[in-house]
């Protein structure tokens, strides 16, 4: 028994707040059914659901996966199901949990993201959507919305005319101001950020001279981009008045608190769920055990209490 009990719970919307700030990275865990054999669902601070689009797709075509000495290269290419069959065999397995469901969707074009926004609108229980205009290995679309403020700025304010829900934008660190990016979705509507996804990367196979990946590029996380992530954090949650969650390279409760002490209010697990099935849990754990024995009550307390 724990000789405080601190609390957990943070706020990274308006009515949306979690029982803790561990929430899971869109594309690493499936649409939670797929982890639910290792991990209390209803113990994670939010699920985020694999990027969806209003058709299934098939993602790019194999290679799509290389390891990298820390990290790994994936050009998966948003594979998923579609928003029909999401509705039909997906939703109400995820109905049963007390935990938020968050949707990361994703278009082609900012109609497509609009209009999957309205549909997502009448579902109960998705508790809020991850607005991903930062892919970096999709052709048509993706990281152009990301790194161009014009058409960040349309995506995002045309999205949150057609739904009520809590939007979270998720950023790219493919560009040169990230500050900027940030400072125009949330102009444009954006309840919260989170960043970083991907970085763009690439490997190539000496012995035939070709890309090992299919896409030739693809998206590198894990270990190695933590430092970039944690900086692009810290720039951010400086300068803009929503709330940050942040993602990149967090393997364990230490790298979480690194983003919790830069100004991030949530942080979003990803590629150590393909190490550590039971990575959630670890964290959630960590961070707790760190609270109480540094005597910190509330959560809030260490949120942006980097010293300067």
């Amino acid at each position: 028994m724990y000789k405080i009990q601190p609390n957990l719970a943070v706020t990274i919307a308006n009515g949306l707040t979690l029982k803790n700030p561990v929430m899971t990275a869109s594309g690493t865990f499936g649409y939670g059914q797929e982890f639910s054999p290792f991990v209390d669902l209803n113990q994670l601070g939010a699920i985020i659901v694999k990027g969806l689009s209003l058709e299934p797709s098939p993602g790019n075509p194999p290679p799509r996966i290389v390891e990298t000495p820390c990290g790994m290269l994936n050009a998966i290419g948003l594979e998923n199901v579609g928003f029909q069959a999401f509705v039909q065999t997906k939703i109400p397995f995820l109905n049963q949990f007390d935990t938020p469901i968050i949707v990361n969707i994703y278009g082609k074009t900012i109609d497509e993201y609009a209009l999957l926004a309205e549909k997502m609108d009448e579902i109960p229980t998705i508790a809020a959507l991850e607005i991903n205009i930062s892919c970096p290995n999709v052709k048509a679309g993706g990281v152009a919305f990301g790194t161009d403020p014009k058409l960040a700025f349309s995506v995002i304010a045309s999205v949150r005319q057609k739904t009520t829900k809590p939007l979270i934008v998720k950023l790219t660190p493919n560009v040169t101001d990230i500050v900027c990016i940030a400072k125009t979705v949330a102009d444009a509507g954006a309840d919260a950020i989170s960043l970083i996804n991907t970085l763009t990367g690439m490997a190539v196979d000496i012995h035939t001279k070709k890309p090992i990946l299919r896409n030739i590029v693809g998206g590198l996380s894990g270990p190695a981009i933590k430092p970039v992530a944690l900086r692009m954090v810290w720039q951010v949650a400086k300068f803009v008045a929503i709330p940050v969650i942040g993602i990149g390279g967090i393997m364990n409760a230490q790298d979480a608190l690194e983003f919790l002490i830069v100004g991030a209010q949530a942080i979003q697990v990803g590629t150590a769920n393909f190490v550590n099935t039971h990575a959630t849990m670890d964290i959630i754990t960590g961070i707790r055990e760190y609270l109480v024995e540094n005597n910190i009550h509330d959560i809030k307390e260490l949120i942006g209490s980097l010293n300067e």
